[in-house]
């Protein structure tokens, strides 16, 4: 009776979605959207001009909790999970970021909102892109955070051939089954080894992002966003050689002890309008290390 009452026990605490570290405000409703063949977990709060937020990996749409708290006094402020990532459904395909950033523009249809502002980080800058690419008249101004864009530029070049970026290649039933059960453990490494300051990714958040990664299927899921990088290069060329530079307004965000001001050089590849800037006290996990700064520089861009 009692090993069965543990295993009850598991199962339920397995079946109840993780809460997020920072709440976000009381104002804010979660919606399951269907868009592009699949489903998003979307959080959406506010009313007036829209901003819409991307994660990347390692974070879900929980990262961005503290700088929606100031912008939901004024803004309609959408968070999805990417697809195949947070509490969002899990297709078996669909991980280019071309594809992804489709999504979202369902996702927007679905919330009937024809423009927004753009908030983006790590694998988010990537459909951030895409998105701002294929539906530019959508896109009023773009905030990208700290990651390249696959195929352009020698910054994804070096990339490459970069020892911390090993991860980009690690995808396949073997992989999965070395990080089966020591989900911790991989993001440990990321948390760890990109940063400039591991403590401030504490305890509560790690224990967070391990159980969501460790859900069925969403460790997968997330080595598809990278096994899908090399068709993201062809996309993102055939993009920007159809359809010209953006150009709204961009705001290229990099970690001082990141990608820093070569943000800004990524960007002014894809882009006309692009103003740099340095995340202070940092390395890339932004929202974890200096949430404070970070919310301060998204602000007073989108704002002006």
């Amino acid at each position: 009776m009692l090993r069965i009452s543990i295993i009850a026990l598991g199962i339920f605490a397995f079946a109840v979605p993780a809460m997020a570290i920072e709440p976000f405000p009381a104002s804010f409703k979660t919606e399951d959207i269907k868009t592009n063949g699949t489903t998003l977990h979307v959080r959406v709060g506010g009313t007036g001009p829209a901003v819409v937020f991307l994660h990347g990996f390692g974070d879900t749409g929980d990262m961005w909790a503290p700088v929606a708290a100031e912008l939901v006094k004024n803004h309609t402020v959408v968070v999805p999970d990417l697809r195949g990532m947070g509490l969002s459904a899990h297709p078996d395909t669909g991980y280019t970021k071309k594809n992804e950033a489709v999504d979202i523009a369902g996702v927007m249809d679905a919330l009937k909102i024809q423009k927004a502002d753009l908030v983006t980080h790590d694998i988010g800058n990537m459909v951030g892109y895409a998105l701002a690419a294929q539906y530019p008249r959508r896109i009023t101004k773009w905030v990208a955070i700290d990651a390249p864009l696959p195929g352009i530029g020698q910054i994804w070049q070096d990339q490459l051939v970069n020892p911390k970026t090993w991860h980009f290649n690690f995808y396949g039933p073997d992989e999965e089954r070395l990080v089966a059960g020591r989900e911790r453990i991989f993001l440990d490494r990321f948390y760890n080894e990109l940063s400039a300051h591991p403590e401030r990714i504490d305890e509560a958040t790690r224990v967070h992002y391990a159980a969501i990664y460790g859900k069925p299927h969403a460790m997968h899921d997330a080595f598809e966003q990278f096994k899908a990088f090399p068709q993201d290069g062809v996309d993102n060329r055939a993009m920007l050689a159809k359809g010209g530079k953006l150009t709204m307004p961009v705001y290229a965000l990099g970690a001082a002890k990141s990608y820093g001001l070569k943000m800004k050089e990524d960007l002014d590849q894809v882009a006309t309008n692009v103003k740099g800037g340095v995340v202070p006290d940092s390395g890339h996990w932004i929202m974890e290390e200096n949430p404070e700064a970070t919310t301060k520089l998204i602000v007073d861009f989108l704002s002006k």
